[in-house]
């Protein structure tokens, strides 16, 4: 069974993350979505909503593909989680070359750390691009529609949270 570990804040959950997590499935047997507990920075959601959005959102990707999605937090190295998971790849999603120059320093250090687990990465719709967490946050925040970039109940949630 060929396991995948997708890491990231998911704070929140988007549109184009879900994207990524549909297509990897076609990757992999297993998909690891990997909540990572960071405590550099300051989510908007507690780690229970970020995992309970997650697993909200996997739930129509694992009826529509059959696939198994696992959604697991984690706060250690994240060579350490792929290998405590036993993912064999772990996916990325890129949206521009800045996130390929932080994302190919990334690789080099995993690859030092354990050369057995590769990386992958997946280019984001061309529709998905422009959205990135930090993005959609402070257009909630400041009151705009988010509607385009986050699936339905995360809208609300984001909603809730700056009323």
């Amino acid at each position: 069974m060929r396991t995948g570990l997708y890491p990231g804040t998911f704070d929140p959950i988007t549109l184009g993350h879900t994207d990524i997590i549909q297509r990897a499935m076609a990757l992999v047997d297993k998909l690891v979505i990997g909540v990572a507990i960071n405590r550099d920075k300051s989510p908007l959601f507690s780690l229970e909503e970020r995992v309970a959005m997650v697993e909200a959102e996997c739930a129509p990707i694992i009826a529509k593909t059959g696939g198994q999605i696992v959604v697991h937090p984690f706060e250690n190295l994240l060579i350490d989680c792929a290998r405590d998971v036993g993912a064999s790849v772990i996916v990325r999603g890129l949206r521009a070359v800045a996130d390929f120059e932080y994302e190919f320093q990334m690789v080099g250090m995993n690859r030092a750390m354990d050369a057995s687990i590769e990386t992958v990465f997946m280019m984001a719709d061309a529709r998905r691009q422009a959205i990135a967490s930090k993005l959609v946050k402070e257009i909630a925040r400041l009151g705009g529609d988010v509607s385009k970039f986050v699936p339905i109940a995360v809208r609300d949630a984001l909603v809730a949270r700056y009323k």
